[in-house]
């Protein structure tokens, strides 16, 4: 083999399908309560960095960036700085953007909350246009917090059905 690398492990057709099991659930979900409660309300229960989430909570589930701790925590965080990053910086989009991406970071590492889908949660607070700027700090709760735990409740029930799958690793 060329460049003395190997390969990465293989994943077998049970993780595959376990995982798929989890993302498709926790996806629609998130997708369904948004558009029969939320949505009527000028809410949304659902963001594109939970796409990113469904990868490390039903894939990944032995990553220390998946694991409920980081998946609530780093979202949660992430929102409440990128709302503030919005109110301070919003007239200057690419520095709001910039400052929300930036501070999450800095605010999951020190929390030990690093998850990374919590950066772009950051950063649709910024960018996510006037539906998402309208709910202010409630983008912390919902869709946030709520579409988290929303995930972190299917990856308990998929990720223990299977008995060669535990999650999570730890809570805290």
């Amino acid at each position: 083999m060329k460049g003395g690398g190997s390969c990465p492990p293989g994943v077998d057709c049970s993780e595959m399908l376990w995982s798929f099991a989890g993302s498709v659930i926790g996806i629609a979900l998130c997708g369904y309560l948004s558009a029969q409660y939320f949505e009527p309300l000028d809410m949304t229960l659902i963001i594109g960095s939970f796409g990113a989430s469904a990868v490390l909570v039903y894939g990944a589930i032995k990553s220390p960036l998946a694991q409920p701790r980081n998946l609530v925590g780093g979202h949660m965080l992430s929102a409440l700085v990128g709302v503030l990053c919005w109110q301070v910086f919003g007239e200057t989009l690419w520095l709001a953007a910039a400052m929300a991406v930036s501070l999450a970071v800095v605010l999951m590492l020190a929390t030990k909350t690093l998850h990374p889908p919590g950066g772009a949660t950051a950063l649709i607070a910024v960018l996510g246009g006037a539906k998402i700027h309208s709910l202010g700090f409630f983008y912390v709760l919902v869709p946030a917090g709520a579409g988290a735990l929303i995930l972190l409740i299917v990856a308990l029930f998929v990720n223990n059905i299977c008995p060669n799958r535990r999650y999570p690793e730890y809570w805290f």
